[in-house]
């Protein structure tokens, strides 16, 4: 249970979904977490601060604020994301609309950059924790950003960006001991989803998608974030780990 003890967190996107799963998970192992999202927290009571991603001030004084609060920030959750196409339905890429694209990019791709942006430059200039590490930040990306998919081209270019961006921070991170790897999800039951299995047969089809037991759950996302948040993953950065039930190994 003490896995993230005395670790200062921050995870985006932290309100649902995947987000409040990795968040309920790392104060159970024992982190101090600190989330963030545009929309409040349902539920108990947490250390939260309203956030938009796109806004590089927001994101600064998010980062600013744990600091502020806790002392340092040791591990960095980019996990604010959206779907367009998931209330839309598949278009081709000649029917995208340009805000279709600028909307999908501007969450996924540029707030992961601005999330990194400022956890690394943080992390970067504070002490190094008892194991010679500076900092963990995690990037959610998706097995459409390991693989292509139809009908969904924003979306899928918005994640193969934060496979981008997952590489080149570890690079730059390095030398300073500060690790960084993303997380790329199969379908996983979550609200961003719902109004894609609306059309019958669909929720069927992908679940057999993926060879090991059909969808995956929030729960599972964040095990794994666990585990790369921690010095279990002493030696692993610039990594893009598939949790996916088996969707890539095929």
């Amino acid at each position: 249970m003490n896995r993230l003890q005395q670790k200062v967190a921050i995870i985006t996107g932290a309100s649902s979904g995947i987000g409040q799963a990795i968040a309920d998970a790392f104060m159970y192992k024992g982190a101090t977490v600190m989330r963030a999202d545009r929309n409040d927290p349902v539920g108990p009571r947490y250390i939260f601060q309203k956030t938009d991603v796109t806004s590089a001030e927001q994101v600064k004084r998010l980062i600013e604020g744990a600091v502020r609060s806790f002392g340092r920030l040791d591990i960095m959750v980019n996990c604010a994301g959206i779907a367009v196409e998931a209330s839309t339905g598949d278009i081709p890429v000649w029917d995208v609309e340009e805000s279709t694209w600028d909307a999908n990019m501007s969450v996924n791709a540029k707030g992961v950059f601005l999330g990194c942006k400022y956890a690394a430059a943080q992390m970067v200039k504070q002490d190094p924790g008892p194991n010679g590490d500076r900092g963990w930040i995690i990037n959610l990306g998706s097995v459409v950003g390991l693989r292509g998919l139809p009908g969904v081209v924003s979306y899928c270019a918005s994640k193969h960006a934060v496979v981008g961006i997952t590489k080149a921070v570890a690079l730059d991170c390095a030398p300073f001991r500060v690790r960084c790897n993303a997380i790329c999800p199969g379908w996983t039951e979550t609200a961003m989803v719902e109004p894609i299995f609306a059309k019958e047969g669909v929720r069927a089809a992908i679940e057999a998608l993926h060879p090991f037991r059909g969808l995956g759950q929030p729960e599972d996302i964040a095990k794994a974030a666990v585990f790369l948040a921690s010095e279990d993953s002493s030696w692993v950065t610039g990594t893009m780990l598939s949790v996916d039930g088996g969707y890539t190994a095929k």
